[in-house]
């Protein structure tokens, strides 16, 4: 009687225990609310040199983004302007004017129409030098 007990007590304590180490190692995933997430939709390094100008071409499956963003890393630069260009060929161009350091982040900015898909996004900016190596920038698009 006293072995059955032991043995009881240790079963008991065996599942309690095994039970706990699985439910540690289960990952926990995340939720993501995918109309409030930032989408990465495009990066370039910049060409360098002073004035110049890139562009980014979206290709395979187009979303549609009603905000965009854009991040400067590796090095800052000076943003002149941007033009957006829908697959149905409208345009939007939007004047930025804005030295973004190495790390930055652009303000958001709105598109026009609400969600609209983009088929490619031109940058006209000014390097802030080879010394600081070659500025890359990401743009994030947001539904």
């Amino acid at each position: 009687m006293k072995s059955t007990r032991i043995y009881t007590l240790f079963i008991i304590l065996f599942l309690m225990t095994s039970t706990s180490i699985i439910a540690q190692k289960i990952p926990h995933k995340k939720t993501v609310n995918k109309r409030s997430s930032w989408l990465i939709i495009g990066d370039t390094k910049v060409s360098g040199g002073g004035v110049d100008h890139d562009v980014i071409k979206l290709s395979g499956p187009r979303d549609d983004f009603r905000k965009l963003k854009f991040k400067v890393t590796n090095s800052g630069l000076h943003m002149n302007r941007m033009e957006v260009v829908f697959d149905n060929n409208s345009r939007q161009n939007i004047n930025i004017k804005q030295n973004i350091e190495k790390g930055g982040e652009s303000r958001v900015i709105d598109l026009n129409g609400g969600k609209r898909s983009i088929r490619s996004i031109k940058f006209w900016y000014e390097d802030k030098g080879f010394l600081n190596g070659r500025a890359k920038v990401t743009v994030f698009g947001k539904r």
